[in-house]
């Protein structure tokens, strides 16, 4: 509580993405195209999911959470990163900091287990298709989500705490674009082995139980697929899992690689570089990913900007 008392004052200052100043405009005008196409297409996604009859189902209800997570997880990393890309004041206080953190663990968290139930959903579809609505009904998911969203959200407080009640006393430099727990914890006086093995046990319980949720669906999926004697059948069924597969391996990787590491395999380049994938990319491939592998979000999409048009031009001949 000492340390806390001392340190809840402090102001930690972000490296940010390049100390080059000749680089800022270029990453600061890429980063702001890229968060526009995250807030477009992930809205877009919710939008259509909620005012569309035919999208309202199990798979469109756990996308439209997943573009409820994006939207919110670039939300709380690229702002920030903006700002700090062209600003000289770099820096970002005690409690901003833990905020960030906390719920760029929370919403990343959030999403792993929901791309599981996302599997586990196509599943259900493709190998017991005749049961798929008295499994996946409203209540079933409703509860899978508030359950998931509940439990990333307090046990993310853990994370937090044994991160911010550490001493920090050697820099007030955070080699990162943003708040992250690798480079923090290198700032701390005391050593946090103990705490980073404490972090990697947890996460690693939430992370390996999504994983291997989504694994065991997948494997039960192949096998169903190869028995379908129709080719055309055979492709009708894979199309369905392509873009969650996609969506799954571009993040799965980037987690994988960020945080189950060996501890001294640390760089911080290299983990800036792959940060930038599941902060900035993956938020804003998914919906793409989605709506072009997908024929009802496509149509969906296109009948929303028709009607919308359609109006405009029926008021504009009204007046």
């Amino acid at each position: 509580m000492k340390y806390m008392n001392e340190t809840s004052s402090y102001e930690f200052i972000l490296i940010g993405l390049s100390t080059d100043p000749s680089l800022q405009p270029l990453y600061f005008t890429i980063l702001l195209m890229m968060y526009m196409v995250t807030l477009t297409g992930n809205i877009l996604i919710i939008v259509v999911v909620k005012t569309e009859s035919r999208l309202q189902t199990p798979m469109y209800f756990f996308l439209s959470n997943l573009s409820l997570i994006d939207l919110c997880f670039s939300t709380t990393i690229v702002p920030k990163l903006l700002v700090s890309t062209l600003a000289e004041d770099r820096s970002i206080s005690f409690w901003g900091c833990a905020a960030q953190m906390y719920f760029h663990l929370a919403l990343g968290g959030t999403e792993c287990i929901i791309l599981a139930l996302m599997a586990y959903d196509r599943y259900v579809a493709i190998c017991h298709p005749l049961h798929y609505n008295s499994i996946m009904n409203l209540k079933l998911c409703l509860l899978l989500s508030v359950g998931t969203w509940s439990f990333n959200f307090l046990n993310s407080i853990y994370y937090a705490y044994i991160t911010f009640r550490l001493p920090y006393c050697r820099s007030r430099h955070v080699n990162h674009y943003f708040c992250e727990m690798p480079p923090l914890f290198r700032l701390s006086c005391t050593d946090t082995l103990m705490d980073e093995i404490a972090v990697y046990i947890s996460g690693g319980i939430v992370g390996l139980c999504s994983f291997v949720l989504t694994l065991m669906s997948y494997v039960q999926i192949i096998s169903t697929i190869l028995k379908i004697r129709s080719s055309t059948g055979r492709r009708k069924a894979f199309s369905t899992c392509v873009s969650h597969l996609s969506v799954v391996s571009l993040y799965y990787g980037a987690i994988v690689f960020t945080y189950l590491r060996p501890r001294g395999s640390y760089s911080v380049d290299r983990d800036r570089a792959v940060s930038i994938l599941y902060t900035v990319v993956t938020p804003m491939f998914n919906p793409i990913i989605y709506s072009i592998r997908n024929k009802e979000v496509k149509g969906s999409v296109r009948k929303l900007f028709v009607n919308r048009f359609t109006q405009s031009e029926d008021l504009h001949f009204s007046h």
